[in-house]
C-alpha cells in the first residue's frame, strides 16, 4: 500500500512538472504585461485582452485554416502513401525489396538541412513557391511511416493475407479493406505524428512562402514574435504561442491511447 501512493505520488509530482510550463504560459495569455513574471497560475486581472490584440495584428485565424489544410493534406498522403509501400516491403516479394527497404532507412540517416537547397531549387523551376503544393509536395511521403507501417504489417498473420488472396481480393482490397481496419493504432500513431511534424513546421514554410495570405500558423507566429509586431510584450506572445499549441493538445489529449497502443505494436517484431 505505502509502494502504491509513493508510487502515484511520484507520477503525479512528475505530472505537475511537465504540466506547470504549459499551465503559466496559458496563464501569462490572459494575465496583465505587469504579473506576467510571478510564477502564480491565479490573477485577479486577468482577461482576454492580449488574444484580442493577437487577432487585430495578424490574420491568424486565416493562417489557423492554412495550417489546417496543409497538415491534414500532409497527413493523409502520409497514411496512404507509407501503408501502400510498407504493405509492398512487408508482404509482397520482389527483386530488390530488401535493397529498398535498405535505402529507405538510409534516408532517415539525412539530415532534412542537406535537401534544403535542393529542394528549394526545385520548388523555384516548377513555379510552385507561394502556393499550397510548394508546402505539401516535399512532405507527402515519410520514411518513418514506411518504416512503421512495415513493422507492423510483418506480425500479421501471413495465413489471413492468404485467404483474402485465395478469395480473389486484390492486394489494394487486402490493405485497404481487411489489414487497414486491423491497423487502427498505427494508423492512427502516424496520423498524429506526422501532423505535429507538419503543424510545427516553420523553416521551410519561411523558404518557399512569403504571401502573408499563405503563411502557416507556426511561420506567422514566428514573424509576429521575431519580426518585432508583438513590440516585446510578453502577453502578446504567450498568446500567440497558446493558440498556435492548442489544436495539436487537444488532438493527442482525443488519441493519445492509441498512440501509445500503435507505438507498442510496432516494436513487436523486426
Amino acid at each position: 500500500m505505502t509502494k502504491s501512493l509513493l508510487k502515484y505520488f511520484a507520477l503525479l509530482a512528475g505530472a505537475a512538472i511537465f504540466a506547470y510550463p504549459f499551465l503559466w504560459m496559458l496563464a501569462g495569455s490572459i494575465k496583465p504585461e505587469m504579473e506576467i513574471g510571478n510564477l502564480s497560475l491565479w490573477s485577479s486581472h486577468a482577461s482576454f485582452h492580449s488574444y484580442e490584440q493577437v487577432l487585430t495584428k495578424i490574420p491568424i485565424i486565416r493562417s489557423f485554416f492554412n495550417s489546417i489544410i496543409v497538415s491534414v493534406s500532409t497527413t493523409a498522403s502520409v497514411v496512404l502513401f507509407g501503408s501502400m509501400v510498407g504493405y509492398a516491403l512487408a508482404r509482397l516479394r520482389f527483386f530488390g525489396s530488401k535493397l529498398l527497404f535498405a535505402l529507405i532507412l538510409f534516408t532517415m540517416m539525412i539530415p532534412f538541412q542537406i535537401t534544403l537547397i535542393p529542394q528549394y531549387i526545385l520548388m523555384v523551376k516548377l513555379g510552385l513557391t507561394d502556393t499550397y503544393a510548394s508546402l505539401i509536395a516535399p512532405t507527402m511521403m515519410s520514411a518513418f511511416s514506411i518504416v512503421v507501417f512495415r513493422q507492423f504489417f510483418m506480425s500479421l498473420p501471413q495465413a489471413l493475407i492468404d485467404a483474402a488472396r485465395i478469395d480473389g481480393c486484390s492486394e489494394f482490397r487486402i490493405l485497404f479493406l481487411l489489414i487497414w481496419p486491423l491497423s487502427r493504432a498505427v494508423i492512427i500513431t502516424v496520423a498524429i505524428l506526422t501532423f505535429m511534424s507538419s503543424w510545427n513546421d516553420v523553416l521551410w514554410p519561411l523558404i518557399v512562402v512569403r504571401d502573408r495570405a499563405l503563411m502557416t500558423m507556426p511561420q506567422l507566429v514566428t514573424i509576429f514574435v521575431i519580426g518585432g509586431e508583438a513590440e516585446s510584450q510578453l502577453g502578446l506572445q504567450l498568446a500567440a504561442a497558446t493558440l498556435l499549441a492548442l489544436p495539436v493538445v487537444i488532438a493527442y489529449s482525443f488519441f493519445q491511447r492509441y498512440f501509445i497502443e500503435g507505438m507498442a505494436y510496432t516494436g513487436i517484431k523486426g
